[in-house]
């Protein structure tokens, strides 16, 4: 009897250290996705604060598994680790090395997220998440998704978006932006009527319409850039009603204070590009040797 216990002892000591060692490993290989995706950045071009989110090579991609050659070995490392460990992480077995395993799920979806974000400029929604996970178990069995490392892994991702809004404002001068949320929008626009001696006439000259002096306009909504999206993404973070019981509340708290400090150093870095550059002389450039270490301690 006590040798069937040790038996069982090892196998699960034995499956724990799998388990460890490729959350080592997909954590490592997601950050390394992270740092590469963070730095490459349009050239700077004439007109600074012109910078598209799709110009970036990255952003031509269909699929967010699909990169650059330089993202490739990483996301190879990604999904042999998942499909060999897949099989450990099934039934029961999956609640037992939840947190032996949350750390890796947790920096794959930072790194999944802000793949995503780059190539649609939208938050990658929890089911398309989770069934891309499963895809990457293999033979093995789907990896499931918790909700937990689902919101855990969008917080870190805030902070990838900081580092790419400063590095980008650093570089091309300029805050990265996209398209707007909707289509135009028509508004009604009041036509004022003057007096003349042939009838009433607007003021351009074109008679009046039969709704009463008010034709429609239409009036895009304001390009959207990384910071808007940072603001409304921070908002519904706080909004979020977390269930009792640790340690995911624990964790969320931790987060939450510094998801405040990214959004707020990308806020304090657009104000000195904006506000104190119009003290500069037309057509300065920060002094990128100087900054290098400044954009690295973010």
């Amino acid at each position: 009897m006590f040798k069937a216990f040790r038996a069982e002892l090892d196998e699960h000591q034995d499956r724990r250290e799998r388990v460890i060692k490729a959350s080592r490993d997909i954590t490592a290989a997601s950050k390394k996705i992270g740092i590469y995706t963070s730095l490459p950045l349009p050239p700077p071009h004439a007109q600074p604060g012109k910078a598209n989110i799709s110009q970036r090579p990255e952003a031509q991609c269909a699929h967010p598994r699909i990169h650059h050659k330089v993202h490739r070995p990483h996301w190879q490392v990604i999904r042999e680790r998942f499909s060999t460990i897949s099989a450990d992480l099934q039934s029961i077995n999956g609640w037992r090395y939840a947190r032996n395993i949350t750390g890796g799920i947790q920096e794959f979806m930072e790194s999944l997220s802000f793949q995503y974000y780059l190539e649609k400029q939208q938050l990658i929604t929890f089911d398309n998440a989770k069934g891309m996970l499963k895809e990457l178990g293999g033979e093995g069995g789907p990896v499931e998704l918790t909700a937990d490392d689902y919101v855990l892994g969008v917080f870190d991702m805030v902070g990838e978006l900081m580092r790419f809004a400063i590095t980008a404002m650093a570089t091309s001068g300029g805050l990265p932006g996209g398209e707007s949320r909707g289509a135009t929008q028509p508004i009604p626009q009041k036509r004022v009527k003057v007096e003349q001696t042939e009838g009433d006439m607007d003021v351009d000259g074109k008679p009046d319409e039969e709704d009463g002096g008010v034709k429609l306009a239409q009036r895009s909504q304001p390009q959207r850039n990384v910071l808007s999206d940072l603001r409304e993404l921070r908002t519904c973070l706080e909004m979020l009603d977390i269930p009792p019981g640790p340690p995911f509340p624990r964790d969320v708290d931790k987060k939450m204070e510094v998801m405040k400090t990214c959004v707020e150093k990308v806020e304090n870095g657009l104000y000195g590009l904006v506000v104190r550059g119009r003290e500069r002389p037309k057509g300065w450039m920060p002094d990128l040797e100087g900054r290098k270490e400044e954009i690295e301690s973010f």
